[in-house]
């Protein structure tokens, strides 16, 4: 086994961003050998011209690898089944010392099968709503998170203390943005919807087309509206409400486009409108007026499910939408201090955390191997 460090980049293009500054800083920190494993051609084609500066970065197609239509501007792909990919990449990665990844999935093959690598998991995605109870996650020999917040998570149901490390949040030293200013000829303030995809947890099924349709056709504001890149799979409406919008100058629609995950509409919206979803988490790096969608009548408060709701209004009416977004400017005073710790405790540091993930992974090198 030689000194190697692979990453997976198997899954999702919204997983890229979560992972890919580790690289960059171990890159920099180190020669060590680092393979980027690649599912698609549109992965491919991200990393290896961000990678390029790096000598010791390979980027290498996975079995499996699927060549699809690409522009090279990193719209999420169709991709191969993930479980037989990572068992014909198997043989492969028992030349690495350590395989880093940013989804449960590819723990399954530390779980079923003897490995001398170690895998390190890294968080994609904060929030009170996470999955952390599924035993995959105990077949990593490291997982890294965002906060010490997030790190207690996971100690109070049992995990090993020394596994699990917070580095602040990696996805903030992300460099490769696709906007840095809001994509609109003007200048009217811009909303930002986000419904989350899990059914329990969004306020599409009920309300979504509506509050869509009703930012629209009021006129006064620019809207983004852009849900997790999986709302699609289980909403196909959604595909056909921004056809029916998208072109309309104050509208921007994107359901598979990099800019939905790698920080761009949270960086550059002037309101956070959207139920459970951690990225108004990423939103709150820079406090701003946020407005929640309870379309399903939650009993929220004092739920820590739903601790993020008490950054903004909490609207139980659709019809009372437009106005809460009128109203959040001038609230938002109300809620300054609670986005910023709220921000804080979730997120940890916001600088660095890709630099101490990196450090994470080559103190793990050097340890002696998993037996």
């Amino acid at each position: 086994m030689t000194r190697k460090v692979a990453f997976l980049f198997l899954g999702e293009t919204l997983l890229i961003p979560h992972l890919y500054p580790i690289v960059e800083a171990l890159a920099a920190k180190s020669d060590v050998p680092i393979e980027l494993w690649v599912s698609t051609s549109v992965h491919e084609t991200l990393l290896a011209r961000w990678a390029a500066p790096f000598p010791n970065v390979r980027v290498r197609r996975a079995p499996g690898f699927r060549a699809v239509a690409d522009d090279g501007t990193g719209r999420n792909p169709v991709l191969p089944a993930k479980i037989p990919m990572l068992l014909r990449l198997l043989p492969y990665l028992r030349s690495a010392a350590v395989v880093v990844c940013a989804e449960q999935t590819s723990l399954w093959l530390p779980r079923l099968f003897p490995m001398r690598a170690k895998f390190v998991k890294t968080s994609h995605g904060v929030g009170s709503m996470s999955a952390r109870d599924d035993p995959r996650r105990r077949a990593a020999a490291l997982t890294l998170v965002p906060s010490e917040l997030e790190r207690r998570t996971y100690l109070d149901r049992g995990f090993a203390a020394e596994r699990f490390v917070a580095t602040g949040y990696v996805k903030a030293d992300f460099t490769h943005r696709t906007h840095a200013a809001p994509p609109f000829a003007d200048t009217r303030p811009v909303v930002l919807y986000t419904p989350h995809w899990q059914q329990h947890r969004s306020s599409w099924w009920r309300w979504g087309a509506e509050v869509v349709r009703r930012l629209v056709a009021d006129g006064r504001y620019n809207l983004i509206f852009a849900p997790h890149q999986r709302l699609v799979e289980r909403a196909p409406e959604v595909a056909d409400l921004m056809r029916e919008i998208g072109d309309l100058p104050h509208v921007h629609c994107d359901i598979d486009g990099f800019a939905m995950v790698d920080g761009s509409y949270t960086g550059v919206a002037d309101v956070y409108l959207g139920d459970t979803s951690s990225q108004v988490i990423e939103f709150l790096m820079r406090p701003r007026p946020c407005v929640f969608l309870n379309a399903g009548g939650a009993a929220w408060a004092g739920d820590p499910n739903y601790a993020m709701w008490a950054c903004g209004e909490v609207v139980g009416d659709v019809a009372d939408v437009v106005a809460a977004v009128d109203r959040s400017a001038l609230k938002h005073a109300g809620f300054v201090a609670v986005q910023a710790e709220f921000a804080g405790r979730s997120l940890g540091a916001v600088e660095g955390g890709a630099a101490r993930a990196a450090e994470e992974v080559l103190r793990l090198l050097e340890a002696p191997p998993a037996r």
